[in-house]
């Protein structure tokens, strides 16, 4: 699509005004729904793709956001006027994330279905969410999560929200591209896009929650303490890896600090994807981490066999956890082949 090309271009340049004129001539000629979720999300389907290919920056990333958000904002200022008769909405990205331009297209794209809605914004802590619900009363809330390792502040979130009585949606990348987790956490109903979120919306009105919930009741296997106790020693575990990387890998010794810095960040994303596949009990989750880790280090020159060492460590450190073990042992030949 023409637009998304030059939006694409507009926004990497950091122009924001040329920006803005791509998105308002867009939905000029498509509708606002479709320069919202096409265009604007069509960009920002690219730029996660661009980073791990290393062919832009962190801080690219984070400006072409920027500018696409206040694309967005130009948008909502021109929308058409339409009569909030469908019900209120509640849209917030769940505590711990940050991305939340795929939570604010939704909003918006609800706000033009005829609803009212309330954006909270990006890391909503559960607290002041469940506050709003009983101030508010929406007949739904929306929860937005992009981050695998944000699924157990998710499922502990819905599960408040649903105990305050209001049913919940849910979407985004992290409930797996068929709603896996979405299902597996009791959600109230699970949409893979902002289209068919305000088309089910539109089309069905969900139940109001009656049955009181705990998280164990939809994982029983938390019953173990695996994913509790990895993630209460996660600190500990990232240490005592790093100390036996250092034994096992001479040339760490001669790290800068930035190498070193970076080194314990890896370390503590492997052990928090560890804890949350713990957390839902599925493998397949964290060798989809370690084949997307794998492809963004040799994106970046760096051979992913160098994850194996902490691995075989981290192994060490956990020798009396099953299931920890099961994962760990599953995962080096099938995901760093060449």
């Amino acid at each position: 699509m023409k637009a998304v090309d030059a939006l694409w271009e507009a926004a990497l340049d950091g122009d924001e005004h040329r920006a803005t004129d791509v998105v308002l001539e867009a939905a000029a000629e498509l509708g606002h729904e479709a320069a919202l979720l096409d265009v604007v999300g069509g960009v920002q389907r690219r730029v996660g793709g661009e980073w791990a290919a290393n062919r832009i920056s962190v801080a690219q990333e984070h400006a072409i956001t920027a500018i696409n958000d206040r694309a967005v904002t130009a948008l909502s200022i021109t929308r058409p006027r339409v009569e909030p008769v469908n019900g209120r909405v509640t849209v917030a990205c769940v505590d711990g994330e940050w991305h939340a331009l795929p939570a604010r297209l939704l909003a918006e794209v609800l706000a033009l279905r005829g609803f009212a809605v309330d954006y909270l914004g990006a890391q909503v802590p559960t607290p002041h969410l469940i506050t709003h619900l009983h101030r508010t009363g929406p007949d739904v809330v929306a929860l937005s999560s992009s981050i695998a390792t944000r699924l157990p502040s998710a499922h502990a979130t819905m599960t408040a929200c649903q105990a305050a009585g209001v049913p919940v949606m849910v979407g985004g990348a992290a409930f797996g591209p068929d709603g896996e987790y979405a299902r597996r956490f009791g959600a109230n109903a699970w949409a893979a896009d902002a289209r068919s979120a305000a088309d089910m919306l539109l089309s069905q009105e969900l139940p109001r929650p009656t049955a009181r919930y705990q998280p164990i009741d939809h994982l029983p296997h938390l019953a173990d303490q695996e994913y509790t106790l990895v993630t209460r020693n996660a600190r500990d575990l990232v240490r005592s890896v790093y100390r036996g990387l250092e034994d096992r890998v001479p040339a760490m010794l001669s790290y800068s600090d930035e190498q070193k810095h970076h080194t314990a960040e890896d370390l503590a994303h492997i052990v928090e994807f560890l804890a949350t596949a713990l957390y839902v009990d599925d493998d397949a989750l964290f060798r989809a981490f370690l084949s997307w880790t794998g492809d963004v280090l040799g994106a970046r020159g760096v051979p992913p066999q160098v994850l194996e060492p902490a691995l075989t460590l981290l192994s060490e450190q956990l020798r009396d956890f099953p299931r920890a073990q099961r994962m760990l042992a599953l995962v080096p030949d099938r995901t760093f082949s060449a």
